[in-house]
C-alpha cells in the first residue's frame, strides 16, 4: 500500500513538472541567416549587409547573420538547402528560390522595385547615343550581360533582344559574355572590353553618383519599360522554427527599415509590401525565353 502511494506521488510530480516546464525551445538561440544576390562587389556587400544583420537582430530578438554567396545560383541553392532562411533576391532568382521551398513568400520590395528598369550602355567608340527606340544598331557588336541569373542584367535585356531581333543574343552579337554582376558590366564596357552591355539602373545611378563612371567613355543608350524586380523572400517554415508569426515580424522589420545608412545598402529609398503574385510578369517572361520551366 505504501509503495503504491509513493508511485502515485511520483507520477503526480512528473505530471506537474511536465505541465510547468517550457515547451521545446523555439529556437531562441538559433541564428536566423540571410544572404543577398552578389550584384555588386562582395567586399562592399559584406560591409553593408552586416549592418542590416545588426538591425534585424534588434528587431527580431534572435541572432541574425549575413552570409555572402558567390553567385545568383548559389543564393538560390542556399535558400533551398536551408543554409539561409531569408534572401534579398532579384525577380528571377526570387521566383526560382520560392518554387523550391513550399510556402515561401515574397515579403517586401524596394519602392524602386515596383517599376524597375534595365539600362543598355555602350562604349563611346561605338558612336551609339541614347534613343527612345530600341537601339538595333548595336547588332554585330560585342555584348555583355551581368549574371546568368540576373533579372535586370540578363532576363529582361534578353527578352527585349529576342523580341526586337527575332533571334537569340548569340545570333545578334559578334560575341556575348556574362560579367557576373552589374558593377563588372560597367567596368567591362567602360574599358572597351565589350562594346555594349545591360545592367540595373539602380547600380548605374549609384556608381555614377559615386564618381566611378566616366561619361566620356560609357553612356546609357536605351532604357527598358518597367517591370517588378528585387525583393526579400523568406522560407515557408520559419514560423515552426522561430515562433508563431515570425514571418510577419520579419516583414514588419523590413518595412520599418528607414535608416538612410541601411537603405543605402541596397540602394533603396524604402520598402513596401510584396507578394508572390507581384512577380507573375517575371514568371511569364522567364517561361517565354526558356529560363523557367
Amino acid at each position: 500500500m505504501q509503495i503504491r502511494a509513493i508511485g502515485i506521488c511520483l507520477a503526480a510530480v512528473i505530471l506537474a513538472v511536465a505541465h510547468i516546464s517550457p515547451s521545446p525551445a523555439k529556437a531562441a538561440d538559433e541564428t536566423f541567416v540571410f544572404t543577398a544576390i552578389p550584384d555588386q562587389d562582395e567586399t562592399r556587400l559584406r560591409t553593408r549587409f552586416e549592418k542590416v544583420a545588426t538591425y534585424l537582430s534588434t528587431k527580431l530578438g534572435v541572432p541574425v547573420e549575413y552570409v555572402p554567396v558567390k553567385s545568383y545560383a548559389a543564393a538560390v541553392t542556399a535558400f533551398r538547402n536551408d543554409q539561409v532562411q531569408l534572401a534579398w533576391f532579384g525577380g528571377l532568382s526570387g521566383v526560382q528560390a520560392r518554387d523550391l521551398v513550399d510556402g515561401s513568400q515574397a515579403l517586401a520590395q524596394g519602392v524602386e522595385d515596383l517599376e524597375f528598369v534595365t539600362y543598355f550602355i555602350a562604349h563611346h567608340s561605338t558612336g551609339l547615343t541614347e534613343t527612345e527606340a530600341f537601339p538595333k544598331d548595336m547588332a554585330g557588336k560585342t555584348f555583355t550581360f551581368g549574371s546568368k541569373g540576373s533579372t535586370s542584367g540578363r532576363l529582361m535585356p534578353e527578352f527585349h533582344i529576342r523580341n526586337q531581333f527575332g533571334k537569340s543574343p548569340d545570333e545578334v552579337f559578334s560575341r556575348v559574355g556574362f560579367s557576373g554582376d552589374h558593377s563588372k558590366t560597367i567596368a567591362l564596357v567602360q574599358s572597351g572590353a565589350f562594346e555594349v552591355g545591360a545592367l540595373s539602373f539602380a547600380v548605374w545611378e549609384s556608381e555614377l553618383k559615386a564618381g566611378k563612371i566616366d561619361p566620356a567613355k560609357v553612356s546609357v543608350i536605351w532604357r527598358t519599360p518597367t517591370y517588378p524586380d528585387y525583393q526579400w523572400s523568406i522560407r515557408g517554415d520559419v514560423n515552426s522554427r522561430f515562433g508563431p508569426d515570425f514571418m510577419d515580424t520579419v516583414r514588419t522589420a523590413l518595412l520599418e527599415m528607414d535608416d538612410p545608412v541601411l537603405l543605402a545598402s541596397f540602394p533603396r529609398s524604402g520598402f513596401i509590401p510584396a507578394t508572390n503574385d507581384h512577380y507573375a510578369p517575371i514568371v511569364k517572361v522567364g517561361k517565354d525565353i526558356g529560363l523557367l520551366d
